[in-house]
């Protein structure tokens, strides 16, 4: 494979973490070939572009927040909140930051389809709990083998939080996003994702005015590349580790996923440059994202193995003790299957699992599902039942909390924001 091409002298100077370990950004990187057509190699532009990626914040929720912090969390968030909810047309007099922010993410973009993201929506459904292995297992495991990334995990703390709880306020945003109708202005989805984008924008604000944030080193916290970065994730690996694990989703039920995603990402703040209407340009992208990443360092391997080890803490209703260990075991099995042994031991756990869960269940999944799709109706039953089973098993990651944002967006995380 050939390296990316080097930009010029004269371009702008990139954070170090830009392409530290190529190497290892091309094992990760190269199973993609197998689905992109011809040579996915940057261009010396592109390869700066996404260098440059990692300088660029968001910067309409960067100057609320700016504001925000001007006038106290006390009196701003509340009206923010209101926003989100109801509306600003719903508020007397706002302020002129926040009437400005919100004229922006209330303009829906003219090339939004409220009826593809519905069916996006379903599409997310089709597969029910077999859609959230994938986005646990090779969305967010192997994710954490970009070590520049981690690093705002661990200085937020948010490795003392726990991964279980990470993983049930992440699901509890995605379940949200991903049901047809849930974002529309004022729905679960988009309030969510507004929710989600403040604490963004409260955290990159925070780190980066703490002395032991080296920019020169790792660009803005939680910026444009990133954000991208996580954003693929639900997007195309979503889709692209489905048909991996047997689910049969068809080309337009894929484009559909990815309007959707489209969507959520630029209310997410991601800019329009790196959004994508199609799988081939988002393969192409995640190409390009993942050949820069900085490699594995020891926060992989401490949020590896944590994520192992998280089903043990969920709250099943009965025989707790076998299902948390065979809910591990088949994680770890789907992880093996997507991360390889190398990716295995750079994330810390056991290279020697073998990957029996997709290799007992794929085939019969496949099966499965392409006989129900060929009876009337049945592609709408599967997704029907797919959302019920992914909503219905937030009780066994919330237990008894309430599945909501609270923590995972609240202000608290960053305290000192008006500083």
């Amino acid at each position: 494979m050939n390296a990316p091409v080097q930009p010029h002298a004269h371009a702008q100077p990139l954070p170090r973490r830009h392409g530290a370990d190529l190497s290892t950004g091309r094992r990760m990187a190269g199973p993609l070939r197998w689905l992109i057509r011809g040579d996915p190699t940057p261009s010396p532009a592109q390869w700066q572009a996404v260098g440059e990626s990692l300088l660029q914040g968001d910067p309409a929720a960067d100057a609320l927040v700016a504001w925000m912090g001007e006038v106290g969390m006390a009196t701003s968030k509340p009206l923010f909140d209101r926003a989100a909810c109801d509306g600003i047309g719903q508020l007397d007099a706002p302020p002129a930051p926040l009437r400005q922010f919100f004229a922006t993410v209330e303009t829906v973009p003219a090339w939004v389809d409220p009826v593809r993201l519905d069916a996006g929506a379903r599409a997310c459904g089709l597969s029910g709990l077999t859609g959230m292995r994938v986005l646990r297992d090779f969305g967010l495991m192997a994710g954490y083998q970009a070590a520049a990334i981690n690093r705002t995990l661990v200085m937020t703390g948010a490795l003392s939080k726990g991964a279980q709880k990470r993983v049930a306020e992440t699901t509890k945003w995605w379940i949200d996003c991903t049901r047809p109708g849930g974002m529309a202005v004022g729905a679960p989805g988009y309030v969510s994702t507004l929710q989600v984008r403040l604490i963004h924008a409260l955290v990159r604000r925070h780190l980066v005015a703490r002395p032991d944030w080296d920019s020169t080193a790792h660009g803005l916290p939680i910026n444009q590349g990133d954000m991208h970065a996580t954003y693929l994730a639900f997007s195309v690996i979503f889709l692209m580790g489905q048909r991996l694990l047997g689910v049969p989703i068809t080309a337009a039920e894929g484009a559909d996923v990815m309007h959707l995603w489209r969507y959520i990402g630029w209310l997410m703040g991601v800019d329009d440059r790196w959004l994508h209407h199609d799988e081939q340009s988002g393969r192409i992208a995640l190409y390009h994202n993942l050949l820069a990443q900085a490699p594995p360092d020891a926060t992989s391997r401490e949020l590896g193995r944590a994520l192992m080890d998280e089903p043990l803490g969920r709250h099943y209703q009965r025989f707790g003790w076998l299902q948390g260990r065979f809910n591990r075991a088949r994680h770890l099995s789907i992880a093996r299957t997507f991360l390889g042994r190398a990716g295995m031991r750079a994330l810390g756990l056991p290279p020697t699992v073998l990957p029996w869960y997709p290799v007992l269940t794929t085939a019969p999944r496949w099966l499965l599902m392409q006989l129900l799709r060929q009876l009337p109706g049945g592609a709408e039953r599967l997704s029907q039942h797919g959302l019920n089973a992914q909503a219905a098993y937030l009780p066994v990651l919330f237990g008894g909390d309430d599945p909501r944002l609270r923590d995972a967006v609240g202000v608290e995380a960053v305290p000192s924001v008006e500083q």
